[in-house]
C-alpha cells in the first residue's frame, strides 16, 4: 500500500497494517530527514534505533542500538516499549516480524550474505524464546532488488544455492544477460551472469523454520526498477539509502 501526505512518502504492508502494528518502508525522498521527525509520525516520544549494518546473521536488542550505543548488527528486536526500530537498505530486503499474540517486533537488513549466514534462522530462534508461537509470527518482507536485476557470476550462484539454500548446483547454468567489464589489462572481457530471487530464497527460508505462507506478505516493488521512488546500489553505486521503520 502506498501512502503519501504533506511530509513523507511511504509504502506498508498489508498483513502488518490489518494487525495495527506501526511500519513504514519509506521512498528516497525522506532520506534526508531525521529518524526523531519520521519517528515522530508514527511513535511520539519514542526511542530511536539504529545498527552500525554489516551484512552479517548479528541480531541485538534495540535498546543496544540506541543513540551512543550503536553496534555492528543487521538484526533489531524491540524489548522495550516505544522503541523505533530502523533498517537502511538501497536493494537488500527490509524483512519485518511482529507477534500477533505478544507484539513483539523485530526488523532485518537481509541480503545475499544475510541469506548465506541464515539471520533469518537466528532470528527465529529469539522469537522462539518468547514463546512465540508460528501461527502467530507475521513477516513482512518489503522493497528490494528483483530477480530480474541482480545477476551474478556462475561460482557466486552455486555458493549462494550451497549456503543460503542447502543445495548444490551441477547442471549448467542459464545465461541471462551479458555485462561488459574492464580486466587488469582494460581490455573489455564477456561474462555470463545469471539471477539471483532474494525474496524468493528468503520465503523458503521463511517456510523452512515452519512459518505458515499465509503469514508472509512479499512486496513487488523492486528498487533498481523504480528509480524515482528508491536508491539502488547495483543501479547507481549510490551510498544514499532509504529508511525502513517498524515501531515496539
Amino acid at each position: 500500500m502506498y501512502i503519501q501526505n504533506k511530509k513523507f512518502e511511504y509504502y506498508s504492508s498489508p498483513i502488518l497494517s490489518q494487525n495495527n502494528f506501526k511500519h513504514a518502508y519509506f521512498t528516497k525522498s525522506c532520506s534526508e530527514k531525521s529518524l526523531q521527525l519520521l519517528g515522530n509520525h508514527f511513535n511520539e516520544n519514542s526511542i530511536n534505533c539504529v545498527s552500525n549494518q554489516i551484512h552479517s546473521n548479528v541480531i541485538v536488542f534495540g535498546s543496544h542500538s540506541q543513540k551512543g550505543t550503536k553496534t555492528d548488527a543487521d538484526g533489531l528486536v524491540g524489548n522495550k516499549c516505544s522503541q523505533n526500530l530502523w533498517v537502511y537498505t538501497a536493494d537488500c530486503m527490509p524483512i519485518f516480524f511482529a507477534d500477533k499474540r505478544t507484539r513483539n517486533v523485530a526488523t532485518l537488513h537481509c541480503g545475499r550474505k544475510g541469506l548465506e549466514k541464515k539471520i533469518i534462522k537466528n532470528l527465529v530462534k529469539i522469537f522462539d524464546t518468547f514463546g512465540t508461537s508460528r501461527d502467530e509470527l507475521l513477516v513482512a518482507i518489503g522493497p528490494a532488488i528483483s530477480k530480474e536485476n541482480y545477476l551474478v557470476d556462475k561460482i557466486t550462484l552455486k555458493e549462494f544455492y550451497r549456503k543460503a539454500e542447502n543445495k548444490n548446483i551441477t547442471v549448467k547454468l542459464t545465461k541471462t544477460k551479458k555485462d561488459f567489464c574492464f580486466n587488469d589489462s582494460n581490455h573489455f572481457r564477456e561474462q555470463n551472469l545469471n539471477q539471483i530471487d532474494l525474496k524468493r530464497s528468503a520465503y523458503r527460508q521463511l517456510l523452512n523454520e515452519k512459518i505458515p505462507y499465509t503469514n508472509i506478505d512479499i512486496s513487488n516493488l523492486c528498487t533498481y526498477k523504480f528509480n524515482n521512488e528508491f536508491y539502488s546500489w547495483r543501479r547507481s553505486k549510490t551510498i544514499s539509502r532509504q529508511w525502513n521503520l517498524i515501531c515496539s
